[in-house]
Order: structure tokens, then sequence, then C-alpha cells
């Protein structure tokens, strides 16, 4: 995470992202890389670790050695517990000033769209509680999702739990893991042959492929589902983390109010953001919301019951959720410097990737030799990464478990300089022994 006070070590995350961006096939060879700026890590995490040390310590604010605005926001935040003890109980949507916090963020991110503190839920875990409004298990037709190919894992086993049928749409890699509405159609044709599509999913940007999308494809999305009556699931938990020069970060809700009223006061929607993912990444907190727009207003009512149902959400997580929403700003005495890295790694035979654009993941595809392929007794990229955890310890994870077109094989890791390194000596010694 850098040193807080010089600002040393934090431009590294850019650098990963230059290297991992450079892992292109031996047809697409990049030039040097161009110095990015990614104002969303400019932020460093010495901050939030420091409030949360306060709040769960509060002797900590009569140390001279915290911020200022350290102790500030520390004694704001207790000041909303009752107690001022984080062990207290809150209401079970949440804490009611970090609700009012999260929807001026959200106002301030889609640059004046209107949000209410009514329409926030903070919950962990506030995917499953959607899915449980959206599925009806007892009927005699499955309700069914359509959700990306691929896709993390955690989410299909959640359909799976509740009973849902899974229609998977693939993305197209070889357009930068591009969503095409055509593929939309033809999943959803196909999955109504068996099932009851009530809902769509998407993950934008995108786990584990580090696509986003443009504000055009959301706007097809949209028109689509206002067309076949889908409901939105939008995941937008890596909306903080985007790193191409000439890629921006659209909410489906700000797209969609922009889109006519029509469409912009019918189509349904769920929009999740969390401080497990991003750029904090504390995913021990457990802290996140989701916003619902356009619901009647008794599925409202219900969907509120349904949150209610689950005691308050971990307080700690939602003091971070606040931090998460209103960070340091310029002229604070928490905001650090920061500095930047440029540095391209080398090409890897036998290894193409998209340009990675958002996310803190990277999904590469691996083209093995036939006698790799020949060799394995199970999918050759479970062989490779069993192989590369028991060789250097890195643990990744095989595209088989996040669903891929057939004969393709991809490889998940988290953007990390280490395992950069570890990949590439691993990689190189893998494909020579079976060339």
């Amino acid at each position: 995470k850098g040193n807080p006070k010089t600002g040393k070590g934090q431009g590294r995350h850019q650098t990963i992202i230059k290297q991992i961006n450079s892992l292109k096939s031996n047809t697409q060879r990049q030039g040097k890389a161009e110095n990015r700026k990614m104002d969303n890590l400019s932020i460093s995490n010495y901050f939030y670790l420091q409030v949360l040390a306060a709040c769960l310590y509060p002797a900590l604010l009569e140390d001279d050695s915290l911020p200022l605005d350290v102790k500030q926001r520390a004694e704001s935040l207790l000041r909303e517990c009752d107690g001022g003890s984080v062990g207290s109980y809150t209401d079970s949507s949440g804490i009611a000033k970090i609700k009012h916090c999260v929807s001026q963020y959200i106002t301030r991110r889609d640059g004046g769209v209107p949000s209410s503190p009514d329409n926030i839920f903070i919950k962990s875990g506030s995917q499953t509680i959607m899915l449980k409004l959206l599925i009806r298990s007892k009927d005699s037709c499955q309700t069914g999702v359509l959700i990306p190919v691929p896709t993390y894992a955690s989410f299909t086993l959640a359909l799976e739990e509740q009973g849902a049928a899974i229609i998977p749409y693939h993305l197209c890699e070889e357009q930068g893991w591009t969503l095409q509405v055509e593929e939309l159609r033809k999943a959803l044709h196909t999955g109504r042959k068996t099932c009851n599509p009530v809902a769509l999913y998407i993950c934008n940007p995108g786990n584990p492929t580090g696509h986003i999308q443009s504000r055009k494809s959301i706007e097809e999305v949209i028109r689509f589902a206002a067309e076949e009556r889908l409901f939105i699931l939008a995941d937008e938990v890596y909306q903080s983390c985007v790193y191409a020069d000439d890629t921006e970060f659209y909410s489906y809700k700000k797209v969609l109010s922009e889109m006519g009223s029509t469409i912009s006061s019918t189509v349904e929607l769920a929009s999740f953001n969390s401080v497990s993912k991003g750029f904090m990444g504390e995913c021990g907190l457990r802290g996140g919301y989701v916003e619902l727009v356009n619901l009647d207003p008794a599925v409202k009512e219900y969907a509120r019951r349904l949150f209610s149902t689950r005691s308050c959400p971990p307080v700690v997580g939602q003091m971070a959720l606040d931090l998460m929403a209103n960070p340091p700003r310029p002229g604070d005495p928490s905001f650090p410097t920061f500095s930047e890295v440029s540095e391209v790694f080398a090409e890897l035979p036998g290894i193409s990737c998209q340009p990675l654009k958002a996310g803190f993941f990277v999904f590469p595809c691996l083209h093995f030799p036939p006698k790799a392929i020949k060799w394995a007794k199970m999918e050759p990229d479970m062989l490779y990464c069993l192989h590369l955890l028991e060789e250097t310890g890195l643990h990744v994870r095989p595209g088989c478990e996040y669903g891929q077109r057939k004969d393709s094989h991809h490889i998940r890791f988290n953007i990390m300089e280490d395992a950069l390194q570890r990949l590439k000596t691993f990689h190189t010694r893998f494909m020579k022994e079976f060339s």
C-alpha cells in the first residue's frame, strides 16, 4: 500500500496494470505504454484504516499522531452509534446518516441524477436478498436469470441455492469481452423454452474479465430489458477501478435516467456497490449497498421487509461504506501524494489477453500446445493452475470454473506484481516443457 507519508509505492498498482495490458499475442505487439493517472487510487487506504481503528478503540482519538480529519470523521461516525460504540445495533437497513452519505455519493457520481436514501439498503449479501425477491422456487415453471459467461462462481452458486434456472449468455472475447444484444436475444429465446426468465444480471466492470461497457452498450441492454420486461441486476462493485485513458464508467442508473420517460420510469433496476471490492479491497469488512429504482411501492415495501428479516449489517462495514462514499478531499490532512511508474511486461508465448480496462482481475486466454492438452487428465486450465500452485505457491483460478467457450482455456488472477512475476517464470517453463 506504500508509505502514507511519502507516497512511495503507491504507483505500483499502476505499474501492474501496464504490465497486464502488455500481455498480448505475438500478432498484437504494443508499443511503449503511456503514463496514466488512476484518480480512483489516489486516496490511501491508511485514512480508512486509521478512522476504523479509532472507531473500534476510541482511546486513539487522544493520540496526537492521528491527523485531524481522521479524528473528526471517527467522532462523527461514533455519534451515530448508540452509546458511541460500534458494538450497538443499528437500523436494519443501515445507519440513516450513512445512507444519506451514500445517496449524495450516487448523485455526485451520476452528475446530479437524484438519489433518495429511502431507496438504499445497506447489507452484506444484498444480492442474495434480491434473488429471494425475484425468484419463486415453488412455481411449476422455474424462474430464470440471464448471467454472463464467464462470471464469478459465487453468484452462480447463489442462483442455484435459490432454485433459479441459469440462462447463460456469452461475452465476446474477441472484441474485448463486449456484451452483444443479439447474444442476449439468443439466450433469452433458448431460456424461455424451459423456464420463465425474469431478470438480467450484469457485471460492469467485469469480473473476471476486466472489461467495461460503453454508454452505447448500456443503452442497448436497457432497451432490450424494457422490450422483454426484465429486471436488471447491475453489479457495479468495481466502478472505482477504471484505468484506460479512453474509458469511463457509466452507471446503469445514470444512463437509464437519460433515456426518455417511457423507459426511464419503467425499467426496474437494482444497483450494487461494496467496500469489499473496488479500490478499498477490504474484503472482510462486508459492507455494501443496493439502490432500488422504479420498483412498485408495494414491491419496495416487500423488499424492505425482506431486508429487515436479518439483523443490522456489520457496523464497521457500514462505517467503511461511509468512508468510501466520502473520501478525503484535496487540502485535507489525509489526502496523500500519488506517484506513477511506467513499465511494460515482456510478452509471453502461448498467452493472449484483452486490455484490462477496469476491475481487479484479468482473464487471459491460454493457448496450450497439443502435447499439454493430450497429457492432461482433466481440464487443461485446471491442470495448469494445480501445477502453478505446487511449483510457485501462487493460487489462481481456472477458466472452467467461470464458464468459457468450448476448447478455450483461461485463468483468472488478481493484479499483483509478485503474482505476475511468478506467473511469468512458471509459464515460460511450462510452455517450454510441452512444446
